[in-house]
Order: structure tokens, then sequence, then C-alpha cells
């Protein structure tokens, strides 16, 4: 009987898995480098009341985004401790859980394309070698926040074809101050910026969107080959809601740089639920 948690910055994917059955739950994006503490611990409440109620509960695994280094992996166990006190907690990064899910305990480079974007070389144990993280403002290629940083750049200084603009106000109705102010003051803007990106599935047929996917997704590969270059004899799994929605194109870029995508996994909640129920 235990508890899992698959959480981005922009969504948390939950499941109990009690006597064999799943019951699942979403709530917020829980980050702790985005997510205020009363916030995290409301939410962590709620997942208590409506899904574990009153069973036994066993261990809580936990995966979120912004959980990579031991002081937020620390930071997040106390948070689970408050509302589960009696419940053994084990927090990791998204990427380790990207890992166990593609991979299971095979050897792989994985990456996760999502509201961020991450990659890694894991070796059916663990990660070993991982590409240098530099946040939603100056990383995260081939992100949904990339994809939208593309769009939002052009848009704003009149480089979007015309007929797209006019569409695009019209999804976004806001001046060219409210997106500044949206980004630079307000609270969750890699959250914003991914938002966007869903234009961008909208209108995937334009030519100039085409394009737009394109860069962003020749930067994230850019990324693989640079960082991975000797793992080049192991899968590479894509993980996470940008590799559902835009396949075809990252298999159509993937074939432009020489790159094989072994495979491509939108929900890691299923491969997490098997790799746990086999290492019971």
């Amino acid at each position: 009987m235990f508890l899992l948690a698959d959480s981005g910055s922009t969504k948390t994917h939950w499941a109990f898995v009690y006597q064999g059955q799943t019951c699942e739950l979403a709530t917020q994006g829980l980050n702790p480098r985005l997510t205020d503490e009363s916030a995290f611990r409301l939410a962590l409440r709620q997942v208590r009341h409506d899904l574990v109620q009153d069973k036994q509960l066993s261990a809580i695994y936990f995966y979120g985004a912004g959980c990579g280094t031991t002081q937020m992996q620390q930071h997040v166990g106390q948070l689970l401790r408050e509302v589960f006190p009696e419940v053994v907690s084990e927090v990791a990064g998204d990427l380790l859980g990207a890992c166990r899910a593609a991979c299971g305990h095979e050897p792989g480079v994985v990456g996760i394309l999502g509201t961020g974007s991450n990659l890694c070389y894991y070796d059916g144990q663990a990660i070993v070698r991982q590409r240098v993280s530099t946040g939603f403002i100056l990383g995260d290629e081939g992100s949904g926040n990339h994809i939208g940083r593309l769009l939002l750049k052009d848009y704003l200084e009149g480089r979007m074809p015309e007929e797209l603009s006019v569409l695009f106000h019209d999804a976004y109705p806001m001046s060219a101050d409210a997106f500044i102010d949206r980004i630079y003051r307000q609270p969750y803007p890699n959250r914003f910026l991914a938002s966007l990106a869903t234009f961008a599935f909208s209108h995937q047929t334009h030519e100039y969107i085409a394009n737009v996917l394109n860069t962003s997704f020749k930067s994230f590969f850019g990324q693989l080959n640079y960082y991975f270059e000797g793992h080049a004899s192991v899968p590479l799994h894509l993980v996470g809601g940008i590799t559902h929605s835009f396949a075809p194109q990252l298999r159509q870029v993937a074939a432009k740089v020489g790159q094989r995508i072994d495979s491509m996994v939108s929900d890691p909640m299923p491969g997490l639920i098997r790799y746990h129920l086999s290492s019971c």
C-alpha cells in the first residue's frame, strides 16, 4: 500500500496503490522552489482526505520538479511528515521518476519534455550524468516553456506572421505591458509561458509554427549530443506532455539530426507503478 506522486511545475499526478487497486488524483504542481509551503500543505491534506482517507499507507514516493537537491528533498520530506507523520517517505527529482518509469532497471538516456526540460544518463539504478540545469529563463530547451518563450518574443517584437498574430491576440488579449508584467512580476511565469505552447499545438500545421518547433527541438537535441555523445548505444526515452503533443515533430527533428528515439512516454505514472510493485 503506497502513494506515488509525479509532480511537475504545473500539475501533480497522485496514485494510491492499495490491495491491487489504483486510485488517482490530480492537484496543482508542487515544485518546492516555486510553491509556497501553505499551498503545498493544502494539496497534501487534500490527497490525504480525498485519496488515502483512513486506509493503511506504508510508503510515499514523491518524484518532483525542483526536488533534485538534498536540501529540497529534505524540505519536501518534512512537509510530507507533517501530513503523513506515520509514513516513511522517499523524495527524489522528477528526472529519477522519469528514468524509473521509462527504463525500469535498464540503462538509458532519458529526457523530460513538459513545462520544463531535463536530460540524464541512467545506469539502471541511478542517474550518473545529468545536463546542467539553467532554469526556465536560460534553459529548458524543447519544453513548453521554451516554445512559449519563442512564440511570445516573436509576437511582441512583430516577427510573428500577421494572420497568426491576430489569432494569438484573440487567444491572449493582453497588451505588451501586461505580458511583461505577467512574466517578470507575477508568480509562476514558467507555467504561463508553457501554457502558450497550446497555441503552437492548435496551429501546428502552419509553416511558422513548424519552424518554431524545429528551432526548439533542435536546441534540445543539441543539448543531448553535447552532454551524452558517449552514450549513443543505449536507448533514448522521452517523457512528458510535450512528448505526447508533438511526437511527430520530435521524430522528424530527431531524424534530421541523426538521433533515434526508442520510446515516448506521455504519462510516467503507469511505469512508476510497475517499478514500485516490482520492488516491493
